[in-house]
């Protein structure tokens, strides 16, 4: 069985690398994670669907282009999975680890978030309310 050290160096690099992500995703498309009715907003938008399908079609390089609505739909459909691939995570941490492990896991992933540059908040995960620490 792992120690606790382990396991919290393993669960805060998983969260980390999906954060630093988000935190991208979300400022690329100039979304404010921070802000509840943003997140919302974006969680509760319909999926756009893809006309054609490109993989199914022979197309030389030169062709192909992507247009910048497309691409830009593809990172929001990205950033809501990884929110929800997120809130899973952290729900099934909770559940399988504890609160303790979890928060050191979290606080740590948080903590090399900051030092790589990213705003407190960047991947709209805020610590003290998750917690409910005042």
């Amino acid at each position: 069985m792992q120690n606790n050290d382990e396991l919290v160096q393993r669960l805060s690099a998983s969260m980390e690398a999906l954060n630093i992500r988000i935190a991208r995703l979300a400022s690329a498309l100039h979304v404010s994670l921070d802000d509840p009715s943003a997140v919302a907003t974006l969680m509760s938008e319909p999926t756009q669907v893809v006309l054609n399908e490109r993989r199914k079609v022979q197309i030389a390089p030169a062709e192909l282009h992507i247009s910048a609505d497309r691409r830009q739909a593809h990172q929001r459909e990205e950033l809501r999975g990884l929110l929800v691939l997120r809130y899973h995570l952290e729900t099934t941490c909770i559940n399988d680890n504890g609160l303790r492990v979890t928060c050191a896991a979290m606080t740590q992933a948080e903590e090399h978030l900051i030092r790589q540059g990213f705003k407190p908040g960047a991947d709209g995960l805020g610590l003290d309310d998750f917690f409910n620490i005042a």
